[in-house]
Formats: C-alpha cells, structure tokens, sequence
C-alpha cells in the first residue's frame, strides 16, 4: 500500500487555494508541502493542522492506494 494526497489537491481545487495559502493557513513548512506533492509520509501533526486549516476530516487529504495506482503530484 502506498500514500496519495490526490483528494488534497482536488480539495484544493474545490476550495480556490494554491500550495503557498495552503502552507500559510495550516502553519506547515514548505517541506511538507513538498512531500504531498511527492506523496511522502507526513506526521498527523501537519496532516491535523491541514484539515483544521481546509476544516476537513483526514479521509478527505489522504487515501491508501495500491502501490501501482499511485501518481505524482509533485
């Protein structure tokens, strides 16, 4: 099983953000940014503070995936 951010980006998408508000509204660094975008580990620290930030539940940032199916966002 693998890690995708694909329901972030779309929510993003949803919500008219860009990565950079994303980072200003949630506090994260840059780096988690970056590892969304290359669909890395995250702790549940930063991924608490992007749903409290997008006032979302974890399901709708992140998703398991077999490892085949996974795309990068980066």
């Amino acid at each position: 099983m693998a890690i995708s951010y694909t329901r972030l980006w779309k929510l993003l998408i949803d919500k008219g953000m860009n990565r950079s508000q994303l980072r200003d509204a949630a506090g994260i660094s840059t780096n988690a940014i970056a590892k969304f975008g290359r669909n890395e580990p995250v702790s549940m620290e930063t991924l608490e503070k992007v749903c409290c930030a997008l006032d979302c539940n974890i399901e709708d940032v992140v998703e398991f995936v077999k490892n085949g199916e996974v795309l990068n966002n980066g």
